[in-house]
């Protein structure tokens, strides 16, 4: 069948990702900090090097909330330590490493995110841009550690039969790391990347042969906007307020990042500019500022759909939007394995009738809507079969089913992941289908997904990937 095509994902941090401490096993704080102490332990770490776990959630943890720095603290390490949760969009760091980025009681939150404070003390929670822009100023890896990286990356994304991937946002400290894999050929797979919109006309200076076309191997695609958090992490900006909010005498709705005003000149510069735009939007009020925002450049005789704009998440985008989704020509692109992942702590924020309603893609199909599916990796592993099996089955963790009306088929499930963000990258002439005069990406497979049971869909394996008619993987088991 043809290859899988990655709609979302973020690349780079999939590779940086190889190198740090994995929680994802973790049930509790005790486990969290022997994980840390193991991997000290057994690597040679300088005093002041910097500690990196992934994969941390508090969601399923045995305390239910998140840890503290005096928690991490009590490890007794001289080293900065980070805890980046699986969502990316919320850490916790310990003392040592707040005094490194700077923070302190003092310091003001920045618009769009949180530095927690509990009766004026840090408690070593940072929540979207305070911790986005802050883990930034953690140093880099080598160049022979990331180049390793980078080429185990690649290894995994082909082992789950994907020729295409994204970097789903480019910033201005990866310009080294994709100058230097565009310049030494390092990449076997065809990477489109989004850039952030600061630093627009940098990235245009440095790449300006990859703009809209590859050249060894990457393309530019084009503007990538956050505009809400995640509801995991319960800050997506929602319509109708969180349930179960610790503070009953205020209502709580999530949080957006932009001023409409700006997300309609990130907008039109990107139009102007003739690059597609992606727009996070986790929250039902999040993708109305989109809509709304779009929309309004639509109606200045702008005509948008020519650059597919693309709603990236859609988590919380509900029916009722979904006509005007389909009428401006925006692609959503749904984290549909969301439904077994976080099903049941959807419910807990929002209620079991507007948690069946979750990444829509039964009601999309229903108004011949096109999407596509993604797995936004390193949340989760980029497995095209389990986002295939969530989509048809919709099965929580706990085995309930979360969302009846909005399963769909197989075949549908497998269009969006491979001729549908075919065309979400403008791509749909050379890939995401087997015809003559397509690239020959493709995969083999053990067992036919149109034929096996639907619970099974998920045990699929890919036997072999090929990449421009060379095999790029095969699967020795």
């Amino acid at each position: 069948m043809p290859s899988f095509i990655d709609a979302h994902s973020h690349f780079f941090a999939v590779a940086n990702d190889l190198s740090q401490i994995n929680l994802n096993e973790c049930k509790n704080f005790s486990d969290i900090q022997n994980k840390i102490l193991e991997y000290v332990n057994n690597n040679k770490i300088n005093e002041n090097q910097w500690i990196i776990a992934n994969n941390y959630d508090h969601n399923n943890l045995k305390e239910g909330r998140n840890i503290t720095k005096e928690e991490l603290d009590e490890i007794l390490l001289g080293n900065p330590i980070v805890l980046k949760h699986k969502s990316g969009h919320s850490g916790v760091v310990n003392s040592r490493g707040l005094e490194i980025l700077n923070i302190s009681e003092d310091t003001i939150s920045p618009d769009g995110g949180r530095i927690e404070k509990v009766d004026g003390r840090l408690t070593g929670y940072l929540e979207e841009n305070a911790f986005i822009e802050n883990i930034k100023k953690i140093p880099m890896e080598s160049e022979e550690d990331i180049l390793k990286n980078i080429i185990k990356a690649q290894e995994k994304y082909a082992s789950y039969g994907i020729t295409t991937v994204q970097e789903g946002f480019l910033s201005k400290e990866l310009i080294p790391i994709y100058k230097m894999l565009v310049e030494k050929g390092i990449l076997n797979l065809d990477v489109v990347a989004y850039i952030e919109e600061k630093s627009m006309e940098l990235i245009k200076k440095e790449f300006k042969e990859n703009f809209k076309k590859y050249d060894n191997k990457l393309k530019i695609g084009g503007i990538k906007i956050f505009l809400d958090g995640s509801p995991q992490s319960r800050t997506a900006w929602m319509r109708t307020p969180y349930i179960n909010n610790k503070n009953v005498e205020q209502e709580y709705y999530g949080y957006g990042t932009m001023k409409d005003s700006e997300v309609e000149k990130v907008i039109e510069k990107a139009y102007n500019a003739d690059l597609q735009i992606l727009a996070h939007c986790n929250g039902d009020m999040a993708a109305e500022q989109y809509i709304s925002c779009v929309k309004k450049l639509e109606e200045s005789g702008k005509n948008i759909e020519k650059i597919r704009p693309v709603l990236i998440h859609g988590q919380l985008l509900d029916i009722d939007q979904l006509d005007e989704i389909k009428k401006l020509g925006i692609i959503p692109s749904f984290f549909i394995a969301h439904v077994y992942h976080w099903g049941e702590v959807h419910v807990k924020n929002f209620g079991l009738e507007r948690a069946e309603r979750i990444s829509p893609a039964g009601s999309s199909s229903k108004r011949k809507i096109l999407y596509t599916f993604h797995q936004d990796s390193p949340v989760i592993e980029p497995d095209m079969f389990e986002t295939i099996w969530c989509a048809v089955n919709r099965i929580t963790k706990e085995g309930k089913i979360l969302g009846e009306n909005e399963k769909i088929s197989v075949i549908d499930a497998i269009k969006a992941l491979t001729i549908n963000p075919a065309y979400q990258y403008f791509e749909e002439k050379n890939k995401g289908s087997i015809k003559e005069g397509k690239l020959a990406d493709l995969i083999i497979l053990d067992k036919n997904p149109l034929k096996v049971n639907k619970s099974d869909i998920k045990d699929i394996k890919v036997l072999e990937t090929i990449k421009n008619g060379k095999t790029i993987y095969k699967n020795t088991n």
